[in-house]
């Protein structure tokens, strides 16, 4: 039929821009705060590119889901503008005939947005904690940058090293500047003619050889200063111990499914939550798209993005709430999605019913 040709061909033309300005922002947003993550120290800046790549997988289900949203919302709003959708209502097809096409546009993005949330959201998650968790369980040194200054991970400690070579472990010339106490008020400066990286058990160590150590006190000036053959410090207590440990978004969703726990069951309520969002928001743009083309300014954009920014909240908020065993994870799901649906609905009616009275009403004041 012609009518879902053409409202299909519209939709995906909105659609396919829409994605690629959404894309464009996301990842050029991701690239900044990654850049300022490596810079920082946290990641390791030939894993960038990945990070990136693993953190946008893992937010192209929202993405697709906002894509979609506004398309719908830009169509039929453009649709109302041009009174197309007023020859539409007097050719007698309703609002809710719109429902057809929509979905049959729609489908494939709901289906990928499935697969995201319950395939690639995990998956991204983990490969991120993976090199987030691989680079921190670097030693100290691997993370400092030859003749540069830099920060140990628990602040505690200003490195400045120069490579031995191309093992990451080990390092010549190593200048430690160190605080100690509860304000900090004893101060010492170590330096070594080489130094190394040990594990003993989950603890890490690093062993200096053949320097001196000089520490003093704000607080009594007292001044002291030794010297070493082999000097052995802990860098990092315990830092193996909880590497294997991910977080829930890491986790598949097969794993959280067999070990229920309000953490789990959180995270569920995010994943299923999206996944009914998608058809929730659907079904909520074609209400929140109609427009008076008689009035110079159009608010139906403002309220849809502010409708969506309300339903994500609600959305994490119910992953709160499951996770701190206020509600279940189905009651969670109903209370939420249910109440979604049932005002889409609702607005749609009354958008037919108004489409259906306002004629008779101007005929009868005519």
């Amino acid at each position: 039929m012609l009518f879902d040709t053409s409202t299909r061909a519209d939709l995906a033309r909105s659609f396919g821009v829409t994605l690629v300005v959404i894309l464009t922002i996301v990842l050029t947003s991701t690239l900044i705060r990654t850049l300022g993550q490596a810079a920082g120290g946290n990641v390791a800046p030939q894993d960038v590119i990945l990070l990136m790549g693993y953190a946008t997988l893992a937010h192209l289900g929202t993405i697709l889901i906002l894509s979609l949203f506004l398309a719908i919302v830009l169509t039929l709003g453009r649709l109302y503008r041009e009174s197309e959708m007023t020859v539409w209502f007097a050719s007698g097809v309703p609002l809710t005939r719109f429902v057809r096409p929509v979905f049959q546009m729609a489908w494939p993005i709901l289906l990928a947005v499935i697969v995201l949330e319950l395939l690639i959201w995990p998956w991204g998650n983990q490969n991120s904690a993976e090199l987030r968790d691989r680079y921190q369980r670097r030693g100290d040194l691997s993370r400092v940058a030859p003749g540069q200054f830099q920060t140990s991970r628990d602040g505690s400690r200003v490195f400045f090293i120069e490579r031995d070579g191309e093992d990451a472990t080990t390092g010549r010339n190593v200048f430690i500047l160190g605080q100690a106490g509860r304000d900090g008020e004893r101060e010492s400066v170590t330096t070594a003619a080489r130094g190394r990286l040990e594990m003993q058990g989950d603890d890490r160590f690093l062993v200096l050889d053949h320097g001196q150590r000089n520490e003093a006190n704000a607080h009594t000036a007292a001044k002291s200063m030794a010297r070493f053959d082999q000097y052995r410090v802990m860098t990092d207590p315990g830092v193996l111990s909880g590497a294997t440990q991910l977080p829930p978004k890491a986790v598949a969703t097969l794993e959280l499914l067999r070990h229920r726990s309000p953490r789990n069951d959180g995270e569920l309520a995010w994943r299923f939550g999206l996944i009914l969002a998608c058809v929730n928001m659907s079904l909520l743009a074609l209400g929140l798209s109609a427009s008076n083309p008689r009035r110079a300014s159009n608010w139906n954009l403002l309220f849809a993005l502010l409708a969506f920014v309300v339903y994500f909240n609600m959305l994490n908020l119910s992953l709160s709430w499951v996770a701190r065993e206020k509600l279940s994870l189905v009651a969670a799901l109903a209370r939420v999605h249910g109440s979604a649906l049932v005002v889409a609905l609702g607005l749609l009616w009354w958008r037919d019913q108004g489409t259906r009275f306002n004629p008779r009403w101007r005929r009868s004041l005519a």
